[in-house]
């Protein structure tokens, strides 16, 4: 899918960057001492976690709770890889077909309650994934027919020339476009746009700092707006649905996070044009590509728009479709049309899609083996304040975020909050508690931006060279402060 944006090869240089260092000494040091902590917390006495009624399985998922988490945290290998690893040690040791050498079932009589290894494998078509594919989908045929060229051009012209409003034009449009594709090819493709004004500008001037810090804060806070902008909102509602029978509509969502959205990308700007005021008071824009008038166009155009028009109405004219089935129309369409090829489906981000797996596979684990109740019945999780436990949870998030994946970080964090926030659900009968625990995590993984390295729009946007990482800390800091601040706020108040 990205390699038709013009931006493509810093996309490109960012992964081969990675790839350099994945398998170096040092990583399969790390994924040793990573395995060795795991192995060690299954093989503890099970009194040594003082969870009444503990059982192997049990145990078993706690080590591969801290086994998944430090490979995440020590990036030993991909988060991708580390969450397919997961999944399959999941099947090999938990499930109710294990290797042989770990199914002591009849041997001692806590053993627990295995998973059936079904349920574990179907976490790789979860009805979230899904949702996710169609969202991949309808951008590669945006993409494919430059509808997403057009579109930027088409949103960018009414901000004109001066130089503030070009600002506020570029946060806008990578904010629109990083709703419905993925963050990390907007932002190549407006750094693509971004590239030839860049280098029009007085090199003593801060005004190219503003125009490329525009890209990030665009993307990783346009994510926000849609269930599909970015992967921690999957996750999240994945849980929420799946194991705690909360549903969040499509429409819902964006009714609720647009406003917020909206409130932070003005909040970017004003912040942009503090710290990095414009030495040039006018920009000539010249966006290159053109629309390709054909057939596939106006296919691509009309699924596009009666897709988004379901998900965001669908509920008012009772067809009787959620989110999840929605998705796979454009699929559908796009496959008839001959518009979607099996070079296209090989474009499909399959490391963004076992990445959300292997979070729900965590949250499976949780559930099935009752490890969920027995931590909520140890630890009086019901008792502690919301508002205290929330907060917590958002800066433990944010802190992940900005040093690892977003996926990563909400992969691990969501099942554990998923338990306290459905213990505290289960005592105070608050409907909300999940919700807005939830989304607060998923909604802090989307503000956490300081470093270079905490997304790929921020590597992206660092590449072109007029970024300092000074920079970047200093306007991260201050969106994430605002973003949280605000945004816990928020939930209380929408949701």
């Amino acid at each position: 899918m990205l390699t038709n944006y013009h931006g493509f090869h810093l996309i490109e240089a960012l992964h081969l960057k990675k790839a350099a260092h994945q398998f170096t000494a040092s990583r399969y040091f790390r994924m040793v001492i990573c395995a060795i902590i795991g192995l060690v917390m299954a093989w503890l006495p099970t009194e040594f976690y003082h969870i009444d009624g503990l059982t192997v399985i049990e145990q078993r998922v706690i080590a591969l709770f801290v086994f998944a988490g430090l490979m995440w945290i020590t990036e030993a290998m991909p988060a991708w890889g580390t969450s397919f690893l997961v999944i399959v040690i999941m099947l090999l040791t938990v499930s109710n077909a294990p290797l042989s050498f770990f199914d002591v079932g009849e041997v001692t009589g806590d053993y627990g309650r295995p998973i059936p290894y079904k349920n574990i494998m179907a976490v790789f078509a979860d009805p979230t994934i899904e949702l996710f594919i169609g969202g991949f989908v309808l951008a590669i045929g945006l993409t494919k027919t430059g509808l997403d060229m057009f579109i930027a051009k088409v949103l960018l012209k009414p901000f004109g020339t001066k130089s503030e409003n070009v600002l506020m034009g570029f946060i806008l449009v990578t904010a629109v476009l990083s709703a419905f594709v993925s963050n990390t090819a907007t932002a190549a493709m407006m750094v693509a746009f971004l590239a030839p004004v860049l280098k029009s500008l007085p090199a003593d001037g801060k005004g190219r700092i503003a125009l490329a810090m525009a890209i990030p804060i665009g993307a990783n806070i346009g994510g926000i707006a849609t269930p599909i902008g970015t992967p921690p909102n999957l996750i999240a509602l994945g849980y929420l649905q799946e194991q705690l029978g909360v549903t969040i509509s499509f429409g819902e969502w964006m009714a609720k996070m647009v406003p917020f959205v909206v409130i932070m990308l003005l909040i970017g700007w004003i912040v942009l044009r503090i710290m990095f005021p414009f030495k040039q008071k006018r920009i000539e824009l010249d966006i290159k590509g053109e629309l390709k008038k054909q057939k596939d166009t106006y296919i691509v155009a009309i699924t596009f728009l009666v897709t988004v028009f379901l998900w965001c109405f669908g509920d008012l004219f009772n067809l009787g479709l959620n989110s999840y089935i929605i998705a796979l129309i454009p699929v559908a369409v796009f496959i008839v049309g001959g518009i979607f090829n099996r070079r296209d489906l090989e474009q499909i981000n399959w490391g963004v899609l076992w990445m959300v797996a292997g979070g729900f596979a965590l949250g499976v684990a949780l559930n099935y083996t009752r490890l969920s109740n027995h931590l909520v019945e140890s630890i009086p999780f019901a008792t502690w304040p919301f508002l205290i436990v929330t907060i917590v949870a958002m800066l433990v998030c944010f802190g992940f975020s900005n040093l690892i994946s977003h996926s990563a970080t909400a992969a691990l964090l969501v099942p554990v909050i998923g338990v306290i926030a459905g213990a505290m659900h289960s005592a105070t009968g608050d409907a909300a508690i999940p919700r807005q625990m939830l989304v607060a995590v998923a909604l802090a993984a989307s503000v956490s931006m300081i470093l270079p390295i905490s997304t790929p729009p921020n590597a992206i946007a660092h590449s072109t060279g007029y970024i300092e990482q000074k920079d970047m800390v200093k306007v991260g800091v201050i969106i994430g402060i605002v973003g949280l601040v605000g945004g816990l706020g928020w939930l209380m108040l929408v949701f």
